[in-house]
């Protein structure tokens, strides 16, 4: 193998580790964004927890009555 079909190979190695690592960076942003919206709603959850506990008229009550058909 001579000095120049060694340098196209790390050239073509070195071309696929960039493609790699520019999809890689690009999970790790979907991800991010993702985690960051999950963060948001868990946030909204909690909060909308503590505002039912705070009122306990909000949540369901078990003692409905039962539909007309029964």
């Amino acid at each position: 193998m001579t000095d120049a079909d060694r340098l196209a190979e790390l050239e073509t190695k070195s071309a696929f580790a960039d493609d790699l690592l520019q999809t890689l960076n690009d999970v790790v942003v979907r991800q991010e964004r993702m985690i960051e919206q999950l963060e948001r709603r868990v946030a909204m959850l909690e909060e909308r927890l503590r505002a039912s506990v705070a009122a306990p008229e909000m949540l369901p009550s078990d003692q409905e009555p039962p539909p007309p058909h029964y």
